[in-house]
């Protein structure tokens, strides 16, 4: 079995939605941290106080063929329209992994079966 990291920056009012998708499609646990972003373009000002949205980083080991059901997913929900992009997700290669847990192992083993 192979597996995957997929990693997702998502806007923190859109963190909820993309965990909950992760979940439908067979994603057992992620770590969810908080940071901020820097554009390449300018933010907007309120009284001289520049915004810079909230965003949360979403991570996930996964079986590999899962990751991609899983990132198409989040990017429908990152790109409500064609020019529209809020965040960014994409999947790493792994290639050792230890200390996950066997009952995840077995989801996605039973993931496989079921998809063939």
């Amino acid at each position: 079995m192979k597996f995957s990291v997929l990693v997702a920056i998502v806007p923190e009012d859109q963190e909820q939605e993309c965990i909950d998708a992760a979940r439908d499609l067979g994603a057992g646990g992620m770590t969810v941290l908080s940071g901020r972003g820097i554009s390449n373009t300018t933010k907007k000002t309120f009284f001289g106080l520049t915004y810079d949205g909230s965003q949360s980083l979403l991570l996930m080991v996964l079986e590999k063929g899962l990751s991609l059901d899983i990132l198409k997913a989040i990017q429908h929900i990152l790109m409500p329209g064609p020019d529209d992009s809020r965040g960014l997700v994409f999947t790493l290669p792994l290639e050792h992994l230890g200390g996950i847990d066997y009952s995840q192992v077995e989801k996605f083993e039973q993931h496989l079966k079921d998809s063939l």
